[in-house]
């Protein structure tokens, strides 16, 4: 997973309420330990027909929403079973942020571990920008705040120590690694 200090992107608009772990990606997709190639089945059932065709309606079907790495989403995202793989599938879709007035903890969690930024703002604030999708939105984590073009930011809440994997693209164990240096210079201090 990469690091980085600012996102700027357009949005994907989802407006649904209580989109789940299984709508992100149906448990019939869980039996792989790999990342890649997740994306292909993120809101696998959303997405395909039944033959296996695009559906032309879902969002990330739509020409004008390629590449987009910010979703807006409705109120209650991730909710349902935990699972990594949902944030596997949304980072592997191409996503890099969710903004949603809220999102499910356990979800919340597995996202801040796998270098999706998970962003909660009150849910007018959230509709607002459904209305304008393809306004750029800046996001700094190291600011905590979402910025529009039009001027108006809007902070979240986002804690220090996840604030500084995800500023370095690491998850808690690779945090921990880089830290083997101070945690061997501390050993040796204080050593009996």
């Amino acid at each position: 997973m990469s690091g980085f200090r600012t996102l700027a992107s357009a949005s994907v608009v989802l407006r649904q309420t209580n989109i789940d772990t299984d709508q992100i990606i149906p448990a019939r997709f869980l039996s792989t330990t790999e990342r890649a190639g997740l994306g292909r089945n993120a809101f696998n059932d959303w997405r395909w027909t039944s033959d296996g065709t695009p559906n032309a309606d879902f969002a990330f079907n739509q020409p004008q929403n390629a590449g987009r790495s910010i979703l807006l989403a409705g109120r209650n995202f991730g909710c349902g079973s935990s699972r990594e793989h949902a944030p596997w599938a949304l980072t592997d879709l191409g996503l890099r942020a969710i903004v949603s007035s809220e999102i499910a903890d356990i979800f919340r969690g597995n996202s801040l571990k796998n270098g999706l930024l998970p962003v909660v703002l009150d849910e007018a604030d959230v509709q607002a920008l459904m209305q304008r999708p393809d306004d750029v939105l800046t996001i700094d984590i190291a600011a905590r705040e979402l910025r529009t073009p039009d001027g108006r930011v809007y902070t979240f809440p986002l804690d220090g120590f996840s604030q500084t994997c995800l500023l370095e693209g690491v998850d808690q164990l690779g945090y921990l690694l880089g830290r083997v240096p101070d945690i061997e210079r501390y050993e040796t201090e204080h050593a009996r």
